[in-house]
């Protein structure tokens, strides 16, 4: 019985110089904006949820930002612009990296519930602060929570971002259509099992997760990832890894993450690419039809 790819209605996707599939490194630092008690003013009465979150831009950013630069790798980190404002020598590092920065709201909110006037001034207001702290702006968004307004795509491009990373219908790059007609606007699926925060986020109270029954075994959560990245590989699919630091940027959980990038390098013929970097070449490569 042969193991290959199951019919598809379009061929493989062709990665730069021959790759067999893409890796997008991606890491949300959220930082205490997850904590929060009034979205409005960014007040946490709870000092211990705070300090859950601020291990991200403490700790956890710094540990990763070491990994990647020991194996030579590019990353994407989407950055509320809250925790530009409070750790602004943390965004400055990761620019200074070489890695990209994307956009992924002010306090973390869900762009579902909020006006399209208020979700332009929500990427404004993160955007000319990412401007002024690092001298770039952001051309990712990643919608805080996976959770976007039906407006949000054409707002969006609108705004001449390049792409999105927030929806999770597919394992490859894809145009957004926005009102009948294909975009420029590049689409790269995440998903969840590929998301430290569903495996090992825990906190006791407030219940997070409600009941409590989480935190997975490292061993088999990161088996499960390597056996992932084996399947996209198989069909030169974008693998989509989606991390928090405050999260995967504990000692051991970053040992296990630089051990699944060594497998992932060992294959010899993966593309790890920014999230700009892969909209560029899916945006070349596919054909707008008239």
């Amino acid at each position: 019985m042969s193991d290959g790819p199951p019919p598809l209605d379009e061929p493989p996707p062709v990665w730069p110089g021959g790759a067999r599939c893409a890796v997008m490194l991606s890491f949300d630092v959220d930082g205490p904006t997850l904590w929060v008690d009034d979205r409005a003013t960014g007040r946490c009465d709870d000092a211990r949820g705070f300090s859950i979150g601020a291990y991200g831009p403490w700790r956890g950013t710094p540990r990763l930002l070491d990994l990647l630069e020991d194996r030579a790798l590019p990353a994407t980190f989407f950055v509320p612009g809250k925790i530009v404002e409070q750790w602004p020598a943390v965004a400055k590092d990761i620019a200074a990296s070489g890695h990209e920065i994307g956009h992924h709201g002010w306090m973390h909110e869900t762009f579902y519930d909020h006006p399209s006037a208020a979700q332009r001034d929500i990427i404004a207001r993160s955007q000319d602060l990412l401007e002024r702290t690092t001298g770039r702006r952001a051309v990712g968004f990643r919608s805080p929570s996976g959770d976007i307004a039906a407006d949000t795509p054409a707002l969006l491009a609108e705004l001449g971002f390049s792409y999105s990373s927030s929806m999770r219908g597919d394992d490859r790059p894809y145009r957004w259509e926005i009102d009948g007609r294909p975009t420029d606007l590049i689409e790269i699926p995440a998903h969840w099992e590929l998301d430290d925060y569903q495996q090992f986020v825990y906190n006791e109270s407030p219940p997070e997760p409600q009941g409590l029954d989480r935190i997975a075994s490292t061993l088999a959560t990161f088996d499960n990832w390597r056996r992932e990245f084996d399947g996209y590989h198989r069909w030169g699919l974008c693998y989509v890894l989606m991390l928090h630091p405050q999260v995967i940027g504990k000692p051991q959980r970053v040992r296990a993450l630089g051990r699944l990038l060594d497998h992932i390098g060992r294959q010899g013929d993966v593309w790890f690419a920014t999230g700009a970097q892969i909209a560029d070449w899916w945006r070349s490569r596919s054909v707008v039809p008239a």
